[in-house]
């Protein structure tokens, strides 16, 4: 009998993309049907179809693919450095510094002309100088620092800038609906100015990641396990959630505070395929890519003439999903 092989995953995967970016380019306010999109490509894109099609809705399900991918990829980073299934691109303080970069931004009316807003920028470099904020706070445990210590430390961070945004809110009241629905999560308003941007950041990120797929093999066995192997865990875990947090910043600055796609994707794939990295981050990207595309088009047609933030899509799939691992896997969670 000859044995049958197994389609790989990630091929799997970009089949159900191709159809799932199709839909996404179909539907909205203005629906149209497939023989539509075929007229309007045959017609190179003009007229009121071809403009939402080419000028709104691609760039947006590029973004939306991207994104998706970054935090996918970053989650299955982050816990790889934590060995916690419970882990996600904003453990470590990135979506409460992102969170209040942008507040600032808002509240103190800077404005930044060119592709990336100051709003976007301001995120940018709010999750970055709060990622390595921990990590020099965790270093004052011993070095290299324990998982947990990096782990604490950024839930106190996290807590920290939580309660600054609270006082930027307080002092700037009329910033608040402009903050709040940031922090929510949205892929509104995306053009093609916006990609050059965000992308190349995303895709260095990720670059830097994979890379790093064989190290993180190793810090699965333990930091002894592996500094025994040969590997610096403090350079490592450093390279790493570099790269982790440049793909995840660049998502958040460009869509805001979208959460559960960072936790959701890796841990479902890696039930599935195993914890084995160079299967496991490609397949997350793609998988974090398709959750976002789906949530992006329950945004964009749950409501009528109503387009719902896309974070409170993935929050309400995500919740879900994050209470059934943490009854799973309590006994591991304290443990660690």
């Amino acid at each position: 009998m000859i044995p049958q092989k197994k389609i790989p995953l990630s091929i799997i995967l970009i089949l159900v993309l191709i159809p799932a970016c199709i839909a996404g380019l179909l539907s909205g306010s203005v629906s149209f049907t497939l023989k539509d999109l075929r007229d309007i490509f045959a017609g190179g894109g003009d007229g009121t179809n071809g403009l939402i099609l080419f000028e709104i809705r691609l760039p947006r399900t590029i973004l939306a693919l991207a994104v998706g991918a970054a935090l996918g990829i970053s989650g299955a980073a982050f816990q790889g450095i934590f060995r916690n299934s419970l882990a996600d691109p904003y453990i470590i303080g990135a979506s409460s510094g992102a969170a209040l970069g942008a507040a600032l931004a808002i509240a103190l009316g800077l404005t930044l002309s060119g592709p990336v807003s100051a709003v976007s920028l301001c995120a940018f470099g709010g999750s970055l100088a709060a990622v390595f904020l921990a990590f020099a706070i965790s270093r004052t445990v011993g070095n290299p620092a324990p998982a947990a210590a990096l782990l604490l430390a950024g839930v106190s961070l996290s807590s920290l800038f939580s309660a600054l945004l609270s006082l930027i809110l307080v002092l700037k009241d009329r910033a608040l609906h402009q903050v709040y629905y940031w922090l929510l999560g949205s892929l509104n308003g995306v053009s093609w100015n916006t990609l050059p941007a965000v992308l190349p950041v995303m895709v260095l990120g990720c670059f830097m990641v994979f890379l790093a797929h064989r190290p993180l093999d190793l810090l699965l066995q333990g930091e002894d396990v592996a500094e025994s192997l040969g590997i610096s865990v403090r350079k490592t875990r450093l390279f790493i959630a570099s790269g982790a947090s440049l793909a995840a910043a660049a998502a958040v600055a460009a869509a805001g505070i979208i959460g559960f796609v960072g936790l959701i994707a890796p841990h479902a794939v890696r039930m599935i395929i195993g914890p084995a990295h160079r299967r496991l981050l490609p397949a997350s990207a793609l998988f974090g890519a398709l959750l976002m595309i789906l949530a992006d088009i329950i945004a964009r047609t749950a409501a009528d003439n109503l387009e719902l933030p896309i974070g409170i899509i993935t929050s309400l799939g995500g919740a879900p999903f994050f209470i059934y691992l943490l009854a799973r896997h309590g006994r591991r969670v304290g443990r660690l």
